[in-house]
């Protein structure tokens, strides 16, 4: 059996891109879970980042921590990316599965 020289060994034609493997279903639902028990804590962690900022500006007369708002900005990037993948509008895992940004 002879191989087209335009192929790569993995059957795809040079030049095109690797094709998504998925999981199986149970493995998505296994993953929906865990990822579900994530979005649970990230909701936490949220609320008290959301307090802590409130305090913090209180204190500063209204200027807010920015290590902190940008930490908000990466838990709500991963907070959309994790519900894209528990309604299946995603094949991506989230973090840590994939990079964060």
């Amino acid at each position: 059996m002879s191989r087209n020289d335009d192929t790569n060994l993995d059957g795809r034609v040079h030049g095109e891109q690797p094709v998504a493997v998925k999981d199986s279903l149970l493995q998505r639902l296994l993953y929906m879970i865990l990822i579900a028990f994530m979005l649970s804590f990230a909701s936490t962690i949220l609320t008290a980042v959301t307090v802590i900022q409130f305090i913090v500006m209180l204190v500063s007369k209204g200027a807010p921590n920015e290590r902190l708002a940008d930490f908000g900005t990466d838990l709500g990037i991963w907070i959309a990316k994790a519900a894209r993948y528990q309604v299946a509008a995603s094949e991506v895992k989230p973090w840590p599965w994939t990079d964060l940004d």
